[in-house]
């Protein structure tokens, strides 16, 4: 499972001309789920997003976590996260979780995420033609592969 966590300062992601879910200070989370996925890989990277300290604190370091800062998050499934480009120009998806896999999981991890934060979080619609607006506080981008735990 991966995930592309950016620290912003307001987030948003619009289906069918449609505000559908909108954060201020928080975590727009991308995630891709991958076929060999499990529930350990939703709770492993729940705690991983949920503690993430890249706040700034009152020195100017990132030591803050989501949960210091009051923050929100708005979980996006995006399948393209599993893309393999080692031959051509055409990414190949054949990692990429099929939906009879990848919608249980991404449901799981909104409920994971909701328990570890304290509160609902915000989601795009799985599967769906979205656009996702994103205002990068930092930047701070984040790149966690559950594969890479150990």
């Amino acid at each position: 499972m991966r995930a592309v966590i950016q620290r912003v300062k307001k987030g948003s992601v619009t289906i069918d001309r449609n505000i559908k879910s909108s954060i201020q200070k928080g975590f727009v989370v991308l995630l891709g789920v991958e076929h060999n996925d499990t529930l350990d890989d939703v709770g492993w990277l729940s705690s991983k997003i949920t503690q993430m300290r890249i706040f700034n604190d009152n020195n100017g370091l990132m030591n803050l976590s989501l949960q210091d800062v009051g923050g929100d998050i708005l979980l996006i499934s995006q399948f393209t996260l599993q893309a393999s480009t080692k031959k051509g120009n055409r990414p190949s998806f054949i990692q990429a979780a099929k939906p009879e896999i990848a919608i249980p999981l991404y449901e799981a991890m909104i409920v994971k995420l909701e328990k570890d934060l304290g509160k609902p979080i915000h989601t795009g619609t799985f599967g769906a033609d979205m656009l996702v607006e994103i205002s990068n506080d930092g930047p701070v981008t984040i790149c966690i592969d559950s594969k890479n735990k150990e």
